[in-house]
């Protein structure tokens, strides 16, 4: 099996980059900008003309929420543009994608976990180029799989725990937001997930949309809180509400998703967001 993995400098293609090595009759080919512009058809067209792929994992994303408001445009191009052409591709060369989406495309006024059936709410650029690419994405193509995930954190990059821990390092006090709900998820365990879906998928003739993440629920400033508290670190964190730190993006209030459909098709055990907090924090130090 050949497994192309786009976006791989970042936080999730590296934890895939990471668990490669545990999976020997798989070939994987990495890539990020520099080896292949994704929103570039003619690259493109020579890539695919070139090397075969079983299952192409979408990692590339424009995932800077707030500057989204200002940069559509770039936005639009690597969000929706790009999983376009990878889905046109994908009918062209016959390989299933697997294309990363967000808890964000949901308004967040139900207050209970949403399932993959629940009608999507975009309420900013960065939601509303994700659910447009889920829309194209099975509308183009009769095979992919659509993985939603939620606050995305890990050893890798820029993310909220490494921001916590050097805030922490520096500061007496952390004021965060508590009035916004959803699931911390750590990158290691959503590559294991797609790992399970490459070597497990069931044969389909059509798009099907799962949601993963951790289990549990947490605010911003449980996560923050939780973060403080394994690393021992002296700082004190108050929780403040959504009005009282303005960002340009809107956040939905609650985007607990449900994971029952992943669970069940899969037959895996997720595991809660303190344990997975807990593996990356040891990996860290």
């Amino acid at each position: 099996m050949n497994v192309l993995v786009t976006g791989a400098n970042g936080q999730l293609g590296s934890s895939l980059k990471n668990l490669h090595k545990d999976f020997p009759k798989i070939d994987f080919v990495f890539t990020d900008i520099e080896e292949l512009n994704i929103t570039s058809e003619i690259q493109l067209e020579e890539f695919f003309n070139h090397q075969k792929f079983d299952y192409l994992v979408n990692c590339a994303a424009y995932t800077a929420v707030d500057k989204a408001e200002e940069d559509q445009d770039t936005a639009r191009l690597l969000n929706f543009h790009a999983v376009k052409l990878l889905a046109e591709f994908s009918k062209k060369h016959n390989f299933k994608i697997i294309q990363v989406s967000t808890d964000y495309i949901f308004g967040g006024k139900n207050f209970r976990p949403y399932t993959e059936e629940a009608i999507p709410e975009p309420e900013s650029v960065y939601a509303s180029t994700k659910y447009d690419a889920e829309k194209i994405l099975a509308e183009l193509s009769d095979n992919a799989i659509i993985l939603r995930t939620s606050w995305l954190y890990s050893e890798y990059g820029n993310n909220f725990l490494k921001t916590i821990i050097k805030l922490a390092t520096d500061r007496n006090e952390l004021k965060i937001i508590a009035d916004q709900i959803g699931t911390p998820t750590y990158a290691g365990d959503l590559a294991s997930a797609i790992m399970t879906v490459i070597t497990n998928y069931p044969e389909n003739n059509k798009t099907e949309v799962y949601h993963f993440s951790n289990q549990g629920i947490a605010s911003w400033y449980d996560f923050a809180f939780e973060i403080i508290s394994q690393t021992k670190l002296d700082c004190n964190v108050l929780p403040i509400k959504t009005e009282e730190y303005p960002l340009p993006a809107k956040r939905p209030f609650y985007s607990v998703m449900d994971k029952r459909k992943f669970t069940d098709t899969f037959g895996i055990a997720i595991p809660h967001w303190k344990q997975s907090l807990k593996t990356c924090i040891l990996n860290l130090t």
